[in-house]
């Protein structure tokens, strides 16, 4: 038996040679007059190339302006969120709300927040008779 017959024939299209090959059916589709099918999937080899590049330049954007670090109100623990979400403090656990690039405490209606202040007490000495 002949190993060298035809029958054994493997094309290799590796480096230049793919190319060449593709660029000869591309030619050959557009003499017959289907040109607008080479230029058809080139079209969508574009979309398919660029639309995630897209995506992913407007979802940094989109980031860069919603994204908020600022320090927890109760705990003062720098954390991250979202413009316009609620959550909750990773340090403390408290509610918070997020606008316009701060964080608020998120409190029932009718209650009243308040700051403590601390006060430095000296002993009251008593009067001497």
């Amino acid at each position: 038996m002949n190993q060298n017959g035809y029958g054994g024939l493997q094309f290799k299209l590796s480096g230049i040679g793919f190319w060449v090959t593709l660029l000869a059916i591309a030619w050959l589709l557009g003499m017959v007059g289907l040109g607008w099918l080479v230029k058809s999937f080139i079209v969508i080899l574009g979309l398919l190339v660029l639309t995630p590049i897209v995506a992913f330049l407007a979802f940094r954007w989109w980031l860069k302006r919603n994204l908020v670090e600022a320090p927890c109100p109760v705990c003062e623990v720098k954390s991250a969120g979202i413009n316009g979400t609620q959550l909750r403090c990773p340090n403390c656990g408290e509610a918070l709300r997020v606008e316009k690039g701060e964080f608020y405490r998120l409190t029932p209606p009718g209650t009243i927040d308040v700051q403590a202040v601390e006060v430095t007490a000296k002993p009251i000495e008593e009067a001497q008779d």
